[in-house]
Parts: C-alpha cells; structure tokens; sequence
C-alpha cells in the first residue's frame, strides 16, 4: 500500500526534516523491514520511511558512520556474540554498493541461484554511492541523483561489466533516445560564469563563459567575456592569450623533456611559470574540472590538463589522453534520471525480484520498491540495511572446515553470520579495523590511497523562470562555495518526464568539494583536512550558503530562494571518490596494474576484498570488475 504524501514546505527543507515521496507514480511502499521468518530478527520496524525521500542530510547521513567511527578512532568494542544469529551462508558480502552488489551476482551466476547470500550495509538504503533523491512539488515527482552519476564509456567497458549490465536488462544505447542532447541548445542556454561579491566586490553573472571545457569559441567571443571578468586586465589578457593563442611554451625542448616537466608540474604552476598568467587568472582556472578529481589544479599535472583540454597547452605537442587511445569518444549520456542509482536498482531487482517488480531499464524509474522484501527468511539473497561489520575473522571448526565469521552492529546490538566466504565491498580504510587476520604490511598498503570528499545537493524548485532569464543551463562560481550550480540532466524516461518549460518545477544540482589549495598541501592532506571540514559542516550551514548563492547569482532574474525553493537533499559523502594515483605525487610506476592497491586486496584466507578502492578507480565499472575478481579468487580457491 502506497500512501500520498504531502506537499513539502518550508518547513521542511529548513530543518531538514524526512519527507516521503510517492504523488503521481506511487514510488515509495511500505516502510520498514518485515521481521525474519524462521530467525530472529534484527531488521524490524525501525528502518527509515522510504530512504530516497529523506531530505535534509543524506549520503553519509546520521546513523550511518557512527558505529566506523567509534570503532576506529576511540577503540570501541561490543560484547562478542556467543551464538550465531542465523544459519550458515554459503557468501557474505559486506557493502551494498556495485562492488557487493555485483558480487553477489557473479557468485550465483558461478555458483547456481540457490546459493545462500546475505548482503549487509550501514545505510538506510542501498548502492553505495549511487543513491537516488526524490521529491514532490506541486504533485510532480522529482527524480536526481546523489551520488554515482552516470556509465563513463559503457562501449570500453571490459566483457565482465559488459556480461552484468547485459545480465539485468542495461542497454546503453538507448540513452541515445533518453538523454535529449539538444535541450539546452534548443533553448539557448549555456554555461556561465558567477563573480561573487565576498571575492569581486560584486555579483557579477557573465553572459556566456569562456571555453573553459574545451567548447569551440571565436577570439572576439572569448574577448567579450572575458571583459566581463571583474579581475586585473593583466589576468584578462593571460586568459586570453591562453583559450586563444596557445604557444609552445618548452620550445626547443624533446618530447620526453616536455612530457617530464608537465608532469613534474602542477598545471597552476605551468601556466603561471610559462605562460604568466597572474593569481587572479589562476584562481578562475583552479576549479574547472573540480568534479573530476575532487581536487583543483594546484595540485593536479599540467599533462593532466592536456588529457582533459585545459587551456594553453595544444600548440606544445604533447598529446595524450585518458584510457585506451583507440577507444571509440562517447557522448556523456548514459544516465539514468537517478544517475546509477538506476543500475543498482536493477542489480537489487536481478538479485531480489520480489523487492522490484518490473523487468527493463525503463520501467525501473518509476518502479516502487518494497523495502520489506529485501531481508526475508525465503529469500536466497538477503540484504540487511543499517548493520555495520565490525569483525570479520577467518575460523575453523572442530571436523577441519573453513569458515568465516561475521559480527555486525544494528541498532544498538552486535550480531554474528558465518559464511563459506566473506567480499569486502566496504571502503578500504576500514578493513584493517574489521579484520584481526591482516598483515600489517597489507594495512599499510590499504591505507595508503585517502578518498577524497565531496558533496552533491539536489534542490527542488517550483520553477526554473531565473535560469531561463538568465539563459543558464550551468553555472561556474571560480570562489563561490558551491563551484556549480547547473539544471539537472535532461532524461526522459520510463513515464518520467524532464521538465518541458520553465514554469514547472525541476531539480538544481550544485557542487561543494572542501578544496584547501593554496596551504602548500598535496592530494592526500587536502582530502584529510577537507574531511575533517565536512563533518563540521551542517545541514543548515548548507542551506544558509545555497540560498544566498542562489539568490545572488540568479536573483536579477527573479530567483527567490524562500519563494522558489521546495526542498533540500544534501548528498554528503566524507569519502567520496576511490582514490587515483596522481602523477605530481606518486610513483609514476603506479597505475591500474601497478601499485599499493594490488598488494592490498589480496585475499585474507576466505576473506576477499571487491571495491573500487582495489582497482584505483573511482568508476562503477572499477567496482564491478572488483567484483569479478574477488569472485573469480572463490572459484579458484574451490577447484
């Protein structure tokens, strides 16, 4: 039975308070778990109404992180079950997120759809990363992602990702008719520049940005804008000089000696040593791009501002780019309207076929989800939310047979699950903390990467009439605390429909990375310190910033945060992105087959590690082919 919800108010985005959502597509179910049939249950009614249409704070949301943190950094304990809590599994995985998930779906396809599987997660919701926020303004059900966002160059994927989304119905090229590529173009929207008046002096929204991102422009179009910029006319003319006359600025050097300096050099530091761009200039360059390595160009290669376009670098020679050189370019548009919250929810449905009902990509969008039907006694794969691993230790029994030991805590009580075989799918900072039977050599080598954090805030509005005014589709704040703000992606889909005109509601997606450039700090101590920020940060502080922001970039045009906002999900995520070797800093031996990362996922006697953490890649096709090799060592390991 699926209940109405209530329009959202004020009220509730201000305190963050959970809202369920379900108007127009019936969405949501019945919420809770439903107790175990046959075992003691420890999944009962205290699961949060329908995750996706909690507002407020999200992703790594209050109930989620406590019980890791505890356990990590003042040295918790719980009293040890003396009894199991259930019978024996033939596979535990702990995490949820695509390395768990599709773990549990090779090990059936390796193993037959009869084995026993439990599958644990500390959220309220399941994906990992990859999780979906909904809303409900004016009866219309609103769809964003909050995390995972889209399939990177599905036709690169290797044959095991391929064989998975294959396997539970994905078929990438039909986003070709989804995704609507000319939206904004149609509607003359593009991206644009917002000056803010903490660091010009004024708000100051630039009609049309320059190319950062690569766009084809003409030298008088790029002049214009950039004489909208509020900064020196000696850092106009270096970004000019460089999105328009780009020079070789190592001529006379060899290929190899350009190639060491770029990558020896952060881009700031190149184009500030070689090309003279002044401080004012760097500091407009420093966040294009943030989203891709959750850091900004301070401490990012020059040679990585080759691989992605950025400015002044195509006349030096150096031509290089990310992945296979001859793999076929993509259009960034596989994307689900809950970005790949769209896949998990179709491995959950392969996987649980009685939690989703449904069997294609398109009617999973508006597809409910019956979240008392994920942790069932009859259920061959069970998957149990709010539990949070706190040991996992290799046994054996009195007749010489192998087993693993998992205890979890869920609510206030620690519970123990013995499995044939134990993934970790879990973010690999923890394992050293869960798992007594490790190396310590193998801790260090699990420690060495340090996820670096990010935030994605979905707003729901009543009406996008600022953004049209403006002629925006997104927006590039240099020293804004969001670094973007942008209309959510433009997919049809399934009976969910993007907004067709600027008087209805639609969802505004922004971006805050805790960056601390400047300090002289490198990758790893400014994902640290911006961690430690992060957690400082309330849900308040959020909304304060994202209304003011809103209302001064957009307000000219008739933007009113009180007036135009319906609701706020902040998607926070302290460790967000797996961490990728960065060239400036680490050994430029180390790349997906070489590096800590091997030596740390090693299996742990029947204890195996499936994350994108262990593939130094921060992709949903990273966790997958994770997934098939912690599998893969199983099936090596039973022959």
């Amino acid at each position: 039975m699926t209940k109405r919800k209530p329009e959202i108010t004020r009220r509730d985005f201000v305190n963050g308070v959970p809202v369920a959502v379900g108007a127009g597509v019936a969405l949501s179910s019945l919420t809770g778990c439903a107790p175990d049939q046959g075992a003691s249950s420890n999944t009962g009614s205290d699961a949060a109404p329908y995750p996706p249409a909690q507002t407020g704070m999200r992703g790594n949301h209050d109930g989620s992180y406590e019980v890791a943190h505890d356990l990590a950094w003042t040295g918790k304990t719980w009293p040890e079950p003396e009894q199991l809590h259930e019978q024996f599994y033939d596979l535990i995985v702990v995490g949820a997120g695509f390395g768990g998930l599709a773990s549990a779906h090779f090990y059936r396809e390796r193993f037959g759809a009869d084995k026993r599987i439990l599958i644990l997660d500390n959220h309220d919701d399941f994906g990992g990363h990859a999780k979906r926020n909904e809303f409900t303004v004016n009866g219309q059900t609103l769809i964003g992602y909050g995390g995972s966002q889209s399939l990177d160059a599905p036709s690169s994927y290797s044959p095991a990702v391929k064989s998975l989304l294959d396997a539970i119905g994905v078929e990438p090229a039909q986003f070709y008719d989804f995704y609507d590529q000319s939206y904004f173009s149609d509607r003359s929207l593009v991206r644009k520049v917002f000056f803010d008046a903490a660091h010009y002096g004024e708000d100051r929204l630039v009609d049309h940005a320059p190319p950062f991102y690569g766009e084809a422009a003409s030298g008088p179009e790029v002049k214009a804008a950039l004489a909208q910029f509020p900064i020196s006319q000696e850092g106009r003319d270096a970004l000019y000089a460089l999105l328009v006359e780009p020079r070789d600025y190592l001529a006379g050097r060899s290929y190899d000696e350009k190639r060491r300096i770029m990558r020896s050099t952060s881009y700031e530091d190149f184009v500030r040593d070689y090309a003279g761009v002044p401080e004012d200039g760097l500091i407009v360059l420093r966040k294009v791009y943030l989203g891709i390595w959750a850091v900004g160009w301070d401490v990012l290669s020059a040679l990585e501002g080759v691989r992605l376009g950025m400015p002044g670098l195509s006349a030096i020679g150096v031509a290089e780019r990310h992945g296979d050189p001859d793999a076929v370019e993509e259009p960034r548009i596989f994307h689900f309207p809950d970005g790949n919250a769209g896949v998990a929810r179709m491995l959950v449905r392969h996987l649980l076929p009685r939690a989703i009902a449904g069997e294609t990509m398109e009617d999973i969008v508006t597809a409910p989800v019956d979240y008392s039907a994920l942790d069932q006694a009859e259920n061959a794969v069970r998957l149990r939310l709010s539990s949070t691993a706190i040991k996992v230790a290799n046994g054996r029994d009195d007749a010489g047979g192998d087993y693993v030991d998992v205890t979890y805590v869920h609510g206030d009580t620690a519970y123990k699950v013995r499995g044939a075989h134990v993934v970790l799918g879990c973010y690999g900072h923890v394992v050293p903390h869960i798992c007594p039977d490790l190396s310590e050599a193998q801790a260090d080598a699990l420690r060495y990467p340090e996820k670096t954090p990010l935030v994605y805030i979905n707003v729901a509005v009543r009406n996008w009439r600022a953004f049209d005014r403006a002629g925006a589709s997104r927006i590039y704040c240099p020293q804004g605390f969001y670094n973007t703000i942008r209309l959510d992606y433009p997919v049809s889909m399934g009976g969910y429909d993007f907004t067709d005109n600027p008087d209805q509601p639609a969802v505004l997606t922004l971006q805050y990375i805790p960056i601390q450039p400047g300090k002289g700090r490198n990758m790893k101590q400014q994902s640290r310190e911006g961690r430690r920020a992060l957690y400082r940060l309330t849900f308040a502080d959020f909304e304060r910033e994202l209304t003011a922001q809103l209302d001064a970039a957009l307000g000219p045009y008739g933007f009113d945060a009180k007036a135009d906002i319906a609701a706020i999900t902040v998607n926070r995520w302290p460790h967000g992105y797996a961490y990728e070797y960065n060239e400036l800093e680490d050994d430029w031996s180390f790349d997906g087959a070489n590096g800590p990362h091997i030596a740390g996922r090693q299996p742990i006697g029947r204890i195996h590690l499936a994350n994108s953490d262990n593939q130094a890649s921060a992709y949903l096709n990273a966790a997958v082919e994770a997934a098939d090799r912690a599998i893969g060592e199983i099936a090596g390991n039973m022959t």
